[in-house]
């Protein structure tokens, strides 16, 4: 439906809607008494402000339980037949994968559930098994503390995607506060397959707020939720660059790579890499 059509419909009947996009009762109330919205970007602010400043862990877990499991593809035929679809194309990539990664995939998603008692919650789209078999490798190392807040920040970008989904004549052109990129210089190619860290100082820690994955083009370009805006700071990106010449078959001198930046304001923040076996450097990009 349109954004005009959506502003239109009863409040009960936006609710419904809203609950296809996320399954917290509690955000989609507060959601509701902000509605009809001023515009899109009202509405995607909303969203991401309520969810971030006046939900707590008892409602992100709620939304939580409206996703199927990470590679359980026949879940989504008995399991909340109002989002269906739209699951079932966001996991598109396990579709493709092969019997021992979606057997190691099942297996990392048991141990996650057992630690945290909650499902593995990762935005999906865009990424094949194999990415999100190595993402939920990395965040089971997580401690809870950690770990609740990677996971209703992976929810966040979900549902921001429902929302454009939802909505046919609305576009979200916003882009996370910050984006990397991974140029291989060595050999003139994107530095695909990479793991990232986005971390911040917690009591004196440096302490992991977003992981991501390079993709084909060495790209991690939704870090964070589009509206979130990270508070001006001392931050880091932990480049696992290890990993990746050890699978390129290169003997690289560099296990993993760190990057501290400063943060001052709420412009876009693009922190890229230029990598060879023996040798990177970085600058600050557009």
């Amino acid at each position: 439906m349109t954004f005009e059509k959506f502003n239109r419909l009863q409040p009960s009947d936006a609710k419904v809607e809203l609950l296809k996009c996320c399954g917290s009762e509690s955000w989609v109330d507060k959601m509701i008494e902000h509605f009809p919205f001023h515009n899109s970007d009202s509405l995607f602010q909303k969203a991401t402000n309520i969810w971030y400043n006046e939900c707590d862990e008892n409602n992100w877990r709620e939304a939580f339980q409206y996703h199927p499991k990470i590679g359980d593809i026949e879940s989504l035929k008995k399991k909340y037949a109002s989002t269906k679809d739209w699951a079932s194309g966001e996991q598109s990539g396990v579709e493709s994968a092969s019997e021992k990664t979606i057997e190691n995939l099942a297996k990392v998603n048991k141990e996650y559930e057992e630690k945290f008692g909650y499902i593995f919650i990762v935005c999906a789209t865009g990424k094949s098994a194999e990415e999100m078999l190595q993402l939920a490798e990395a965040r089971l190392k997580n401690d809870p503390e950690t770990e609740i807040n990677l996971a209703m920040a992976e929810q966040q970008k979900i549902t921001l995607i429902r929302l454009q989904k939802l909505l046919e004549d609305v576009s979200l052109d916003k882009r996370s506060h910050i984006t990397t990129h991974v140029l291989d210089t060595s050999v003139g190619s994107p530095g695909k397959g990479i793991l990232v860290r986005l971390q911040n100082l917690h009591n004196e820690k440096w302490q992991n707020i977003a992981i991501g994955i390079t993709d084909d083009d060495g790209r991690v370009g939704d870090l964070l939720p589009a509206w979130k805006m990270l508070a001006p700071a001392n931050y880091q990106i932990i480049f696992g660059t290890g990993n990746y010449f050890e699978k390129s078959n290169l003997a690289g001198f560099y296990p993993q790579v760190s990057i501290q930046f400063t943060v001052f304001d709420e412009c876009h923040y693009h922190v890229p890499l230029l990598l060879n076996p023996y040798g990177y450097s970085t600058y600050r990009g557009s």
